[in-house]
């Protein structure tokens, strides 16, 4: 095996023309087709980095207001498309004025729910718990001057037995969340904090707070939930599952479909193009080798003679097909590196920063080396047949 190496690598040295015609043959078919890939990956790819990272588009909001309590909520967060889920009071009795020291205004905030896992929030950082603890929105924090560790003053008011009532509740800031989180003047608090908002609101008694009124009765329901699914490809079963209970949800399923069948469709017409170029460049390769084969029939019928194998001679043209894969390979990969970077930076000014038009990743370039040494091989096997019915008696003719 080690000497039939030698010898085909020696030849193929030595007939350096044509061996390069084939490299740049193959680098020429090849070359493109990196390029093509590494633009599908570039844009769609980007496309889906944005649906995969924004939360936004994982959520699930109910239409309309409905009636669940905790047991229908608790078998919804057990299902395992389910990354997240929050009960949502109602919309009116969620929200609260809060001042601070810092600044003169008064600012009326919208309150979310929250608690642990909440995909809107900075993993690690403090959430809202209890009913003390709150995180600030970006805009809301800037209007009132206060960061993680101030207190600001809650307030809300309502009309109960004839009369105006208006409470006041101190409030520690625990984090201020990212600006995607909330664009709006709002802060993230705990379903407990809620509740008793709402029971506040309701005319009902608060007695962990010390606020008056008729006591609480019956099974707490609510009109709402946040929901995150797991990932963008779970949001249509969920909805689905949702639309067989007569749950009417709002989804990005769409946005995200049009996306995944961009990308199926584009990887579709990307495999047929490289199908078609391998397909044609194994059968020019083949035919060469083929033809080859035959111009150093004498050559071969010799190392027959001498005491080569069959399986030997067949390796000759084998051998010389994977260096042609190779090289044609680094050579393309060489076209796609240049023209990237003159895509990449044509199209930097259009693009956010560090993100790319064109790129592959490693695994890609694997499986373009994979593949082409495969063609290659296949194609060698037609010269491989042709040589190992060379007979030895052929070289001594020609002696």
């Amino acid at each position: 095996m080690f000497r039939i190496l030698r010898l085909a690598t020696r030849d193929y040295l030595h007939e350096w023309q044509m061996s390069l015609c084939f490299v740049l043959g193959l680098a020429a078919v090849l070359g493109p087709m990196l390029v093509l890939f590494g633009l599908k990956v570039g844009i769609v790819g980007a496309m889906m980095d944005e649906l995969i990272e924004d939360p936004g588009n994982r959520e699930i909001r109910p239409v309309g207001s409905g009636r669940f309590d905790r047991a229908w909520l608790d078998g919804v967060r057990d299902q395992p498309e389910v990354a997240f889920l929050v009960p949502r009071t109602r919309s009116i009795a969620a929200m609260i004025e809060l001042s601070s020291e810092q600044a003169p205004r008064i600012v009326p905030v919208e309150l979310i729910a929250s608690e642990q896992g909440d995909p809107l929030l900075t993993p690690g950082a403090p959430l809202p718990e209890g009913l003390e603890r709150i995180v600030l929105s970006r805009s809301t924090a800037a209007k009132l001057g206060v960061g993680a560790g101030d207190v600001v003053e809650g307030s809300l008011g309502r009309r109960y037995l004839g009369r105006q009532e208006r409470v006041h509740l101190p409030l520690t800031v625990a984090a201020v969340a990212p600006e995607r989180a909330f664009a709006r003047d709002g802060a993230f608090v705990s379903v407990q904090l809620l509740e008793a908002l709402e029971d506040y609101r309701d005319g009902r008694a608060v007695l962990e707070l010390g606020w008056d009124g008729a006591p609480s009765y019956g099974e707490r329901t609510y009109p709402g939930f946040r929901l995150y699914a797991r990932s963008i490809h779970d949001v249509a079963a969920l909805r689905d599952a949702f639309a067989d209970i007569g749950v009417d949800v709002h989804t990005q399923a769409a946005d995200i479909e049009l996306v995944m069948r961009m990308d199926r469709n584009l990887s579709a017409i990307y495999w047929a193009i490289a199908v078609i170029g391998l397909v044609g460049f194994s059968l020019s390769l083949g035919a060469s080798l083929w033809a080859n084969v035959d111009r150093k029939r004498k050559q071969l019928s010799v190392l027959r003679l001498v005491g080569f194998r069959t399986g030997d001679i067949v390796w000759f043209p084998v051998v010389q097909a994977l260096f042609t894969a190779i090289l044609g390979w680094a050579l393309a990969v060489a076209i796609y590196t240049v023209a990237a970077w003159v895509i990449n930076g044509m199209m930097a000014a259009q693009v956010e920063a560090g993100q790319q038009v064109c790129r592959l990743l490693e695994v890609h370039y694997a499986i373009a080396l994979g593949l082409t040494c495969g063609a290659a091989v296949i194609a060698a096997m037609l010269a491989g047949m042709r040589s190992s019915r060379i007979e030895p008696s052929e070289g001594l003719r020609e002696l």
